[in-house]
């Protein structure tokens, strides 16, 4: 019965609950299902139950994996690309690492820079592909294999520090510039999926899957002739136009269609 129950289940969280232990569990309605299953079993659909069953407010939601590599792919959507000075319809995308040093979970706080470092930070929502398996030199037609499931990613940018270093590691770079959860959702199609970020209530970005000028195929293929994919990895896969900037005090949120929203509050 549990198994039945589980195999129709299609959100995986991470958490860590009032003792301090660290458990995935399966989300129903407001409540969470533990698994005694690792993250490798997970990846292989190995979901066992143990029984516990929780509260979602009783729990410190976490990054929904701890990811070996953030691999960010830049100006996949046209109008991003040509408002941050970037190039429309690339042929490859652009290509930039994030640390794991800049991951926080659904509700963390964003830490502004001092003003002497940087004086213009923007969000930017996207759709984010966690890998499920191993896999190097990825054709196309088998790369959404290697795809365990779907989160929500904020691509937070110190704009003016991207505008004028050679490359983008020290803009994207920061710590908490990489807001991250808060599940991993399986089981959806991620080619018409509604992307829309808001900044204290109010829409500042509204885009679609279906407007990306690369196929997430082509971007896990492309990306694996350089780098080995890991599972647990994580690939943003660009954000619609729209980005502008925060200050202290401020509320974001990322709303991906069948996934959920992702907030941040930004310090």
């Amino acid at each position: 019965m549990v198994t039945q129950v589980l195999q129709k289940m299609q959100t995986i969280v991470r958490y860590q609950n009032h003792t301090g232990k660290i458990y995935y569990g399966m989300v129903e309605d407001d409540e969470i299902l533990q698994l005694s299953s690792d993250f490798s079993e997970i990846v292989n659909n190995e979901l066992t139950f143990d029984g516990v069953r929780l509260k979602s407010s009783d729990v410190k939601i976490l990054e929904p994996v701890s990811p070996s590599k953030v691999i960010n792919f830049g100006w996949t959507y046209a109008e991003h690309a040509q408002e941050t000075g970037g190039k429309a319809n690339l042929k490859e995308p652009f290509l930039f690492l994030k640390p794991t040093s800049s991951l926080i979970p659904n509700e963390g706080e964003i830490i502004l820079p001092s003003n002497e470092l940087t004086k213009q930070v923007e969000m930017e929502g996207e759709l984010a592909l966690v890998i499920g398996k191993r896999g190097k030199n990825i054709s196309e037609e088998e790369a959404m294999d290697y795809v365990l499931g779907y989160t929500i990613f904020n691509d937070v940018t110190a704009r003016d520090l991207t505008k004028t270093d050679p490359q983008f590691t020290r803009g994207k770079g920061f710590d908490t510039f990489g807001p991250l959860g808060p599940w991993i959702v399986k089981g959806i199609d991620p080619t018409n999926l509604q992307i829309v970020t808001t900044l204290n209530g109010k829409v500042v970005q509204k885009g679609n899957t279906n407007q990306m000028s690369l196929s997430i195929p082509f971007l896990i293929s492309w990306i694996s002739q350089v780098m080995t994919l890991e599972p647990g990895d994580v690939l943003a896969t660009g954000s619609p136009s729209g980005s502008c900037p925060m200050k202290s005090g401020d509320v974001v949120s990322v709303e991906v269609e069948n996934i959920g929203k992702l907030s941040n509050y930004v310090i």
